[in-house]
């Protein structure tokens, strides 16, 4: 099943249970898919890709998280709940997040595949990254790491 597939899929299922924030996340996630899909027919392609529909999915997770902080930075705890239940909903449908020591592995076969010998050269090193680990990694946090493993020089 395509991811495509799934959110159809949830938004009936969520319509069924009459699950409201599911429902309208589900519904926004669509929303976001569908303004991808036109952006990338500048481009001259039909649709979006799965991978850029991954990253469209691990933003908005992030975009909640975020929110959720300044909600509860502001005393305003029901905006926070509701910004984190949305995060979660999303969260279902990426692929299963890799661990510290997964993540340090790719890193390493990054590094060694691309050569890379520098700080210059950490641009290929997330490229790379991001072409075969797309949806399943932290970026943020792999910059870092990326940044502690490759020589200074």
């Amino acid at each position: 099943m395509t991811l495509r597939e799934r959110f159809t899929q949830e938004l009936k299922d969520a319509m069924k249970a009459g699950d409201k924030r599911k429902l309208g996340t589900v519904r926004m996630i669509q929303a976001a898919v569908k303004d991808k899909d036109i952006e990338v027919r500048g481009a001259g392609r039909e649709q979006a890709s799965d991978e850029e529909i991954l990253a469209l999915l691990q933003k908005m997770i992030k975009q909640r998280q975020e929110s959720a902080e300044v909600y509860a930075q502001n005393n305003r705890e029901e905006l926070a709940v509701q910004e984190r239940e949305e995060a979660a909903i999303v969260q279902e449908f990426l692929p299963r997040q890799l661990d510290e020591a997964e993540t340090r592995a790719a890193i390493e076969a990054a590094i060694a595949q691309t050569g890379a010998s520098s700080m210059k050269d950490m641009g290929k090193v997330i490229g790379k990254l991001r072409g075969e680990y797309a949806g399943r990694m932290d970026f943020a946090r792999a910059s870092a790491l990326v940044k502690e493993m490759l020589p200074k020089g």
